[in-house]
């Protein structure tokens, strides 16, 4: 797989269209339900993965990017792909892109050789529904090869302005892509902007249109690092002291997006209960955000790589651990948002040491340090290249109280957790 990344990131149904039907069109057999959205898809995701798991269902899922490994993209009842059944897949599907290419036509990039051999695993097991996230924008991913049963919009927020737009009105359009005549549309909370294009494309569709806030996520008891206790209140839905074990402020919000789903798949007549919804709360973790990866000093990894995703965590570590200060170990791809992001994370910031991500998108990685010296100059700020080494000073900098956060992108936090988790 890592030999398609010099193919990128080309935005375009065509490869994936001239892919999907050497193969057959296997996406063509299953129901589905698509995930959009600047954050949130995993979280999100994830949660109606389970609860349909939970519930009887035999349920893939298809997600990115991954932290570990290529396996992590493309799970069955949350056990992820074994290697031999991904490599028999790719195997095959490197034929047919023989064939394209003998045809003159382009070959595929690395994400839709993925979303294709995630088609084939749920053909193959036959599973009853695939939750699929786009994996950038929405009208030209290449999961946008389906009509689901319901599609799931998290919010709209500025990112991957260079192939989106460089508008909240752009942008949104693009996520909007995934919407289809006549199938209901889920939306989380967004700018007003954005929603309004939203809505403009669900009406012209005649798309109904289901918004997150229809579901009360309130706080009933204990939070901590690790979980949390709501109260669930929605149309048809009563839960009370239901343990949740993603905490952070921000997974209430990605709950009530995936509860306004579930409840659409309820009312098209899947057995979706009570006791479904509760069991799979009680368990469901998604590596990589808000994560304690240790506790002596505390260390908290989250996937937060742009302004919304840094709000997000910003406003859960002010709730969790109110008084107390971070060092912030921090390394962000050239096409992230700096100063947002940055402004964000600033609060209760002790120190900062920026590192650099692994990869080609972080040739100007340093230059985080200057928009930290220029914007927060009362802020300690360090560089250190590799992940370990900006741990190692991290960690000698904590006192006190004091706690880690290390975020800033999905390279970053891979190596980050195989410090503390291997």
């Amino acid at each position: 797989m890592h030999s398609l990344t010099r193919f990128g990131s080309r935005p375009g149904l065509e490869r994936i269209a001239s892919l999907l039907e050497a193969m057959g069109n296997p996406q063509q057999a299953l129901q589905y339900v698509h995930i959009a959205g600047t954050n949130g898809k995993g979280s999100t995701s994830l949660i109606i993965a389970e609860v349909l798991t939970k519930a009887g269902y035999k349920v893939g899922r298809f997600s990115s990017p991954h932290l570990h490994s290529y396996l992590e993209r493309i799970s069955i009842d949350g056990v992820n792909i074994g290697a031999a059944a991904l490599d028999s897949i790719l195997d095959e599907i490197d034929g047919h892109i023989r064939g394209m290419l003998v045809q003159g036509l382009e070959h595929p990039t690395e994400f839709e050789v993925l979303t294709a051999a995630a088609f084939r695993c749920f053909q193959q097991q036959q599973v009853d529904l695939a939750v699929l996230e786009v994996g950038m924008g929405g009208i030209y991913d290449s999961t946008n090869m389906i009509i689901p049963k319901v599609a799931v919009i998290t919010g709209s927020d500025f990112d991957h302005t260079a192939f989106l737009g460089h508008t909240m009105g752009e942008i949104a359009a693009n996520k909007a892509g995934i919407i289809k005549a006549g199938v209901p549309v889920v939306v989380g909370p967004m700018d007003n902007e954005a929603l309004q294009v939203i809505s403009a494309t669900a009406r012209a569709g005649q798309s109904p249109l289901w918004h997150s806030s229809d579901i009360r996520v309130i706080p009933s008891g204990p939070a901590s690092l690790w979980s949390q206790e709501v109260d669930l209140e929605g149309p048809d839905l009563q839960l009370t002291e239901v343990i949740y074990t993603m905490p952070g402020t921000y997974q209430q919000r990605n709950l009530a997006v995936a509860l306004r789903a579930l409840l659409v798949l309820r009312d098209q007549g899947l057995a979706i209960d009570a006791d479904s919804i509760r069991s799979a709360l009680g368990g469901v973790r998604n590596p990589g955000r808000l994560e304690v990866v240790s506790q002596s000093p505390l260390v908290i990894v989250d996937a937060a790589h742009n302004p919304q995703g840094a709000r997000a965590l910003a406003e859960s570590l002010s709730d969790l651990l109110s008084g107390r200060y971070k060092v912030l170990v921090l390394g962000l791809l050239d096409d992230k948002e700096r100063a947002g992001t940055l402004a964000a994370l600033a609060k209760n910031t002790r120190a900062v040491v920026v590192t650099r991500p692994e990869g080609s998108r972080s040739q100007a990685w340093q230059e985080v340090e200057q928009v930290w010296r220029r914007d927060f100059p009362a802020i300690k700020v360090e560089a250190a290249e590799s992940i370990e080494r900006a741990v190692e000073r991290a960690v000698s900098m904590v006192s006190g109280s004091d706690y880690i956060v290390i975020t800033g992108s999905f390279h970053v936090l891979d190596q980050a957790r195989r410090l503390f988790c291997t």
